[in-house]
């Protein structure tokens, strides 16, 4: 099972080409990993904020996150969440 550490150095060792590619403004992990409280089963969970819409480019970077870092991803974009939904992740949010 992965550190958050290693999460993080993953992503942050691919940061510059995945802000280009896909205009991210930032990203972070939050959620079991940041609590130390992740089991076998748990994904992980990333939020992202984008500069402008992703459109069908969300779906890649998903999918390429679970390559960089080896396993499942739940990829949540900062606009799509609720100013309560985004307070009630904030105290989690590791920024790479």
């Amino acid at each position: 099972m992965l550190t958050l550490r290693q999460i993080l150095d993953r992503i942050q060792a691919h940061k510059a080409s995945l802000r280009k590619k896909y205009n991210i403004r930032s990203i972070a992990v939050f959620g079991s990993y940041v609590r130390q409280e992740q089991s076998s089963k748990s994904d992980i969970d990333v939020l992202v904020e984008f500069e402008r819409p992703p459109g069908l480019d969300f779906v890649d970077l998903a999918d390429e996150l679970e390559v960089i870092v080896g396993a499942p991803v739940d990829l949540v974009s900062r606009g799509a969440l609720s100013q309560r939904g985004y307070e009630s992740i904030a105290p989690d949010l590791r920024y790479v």
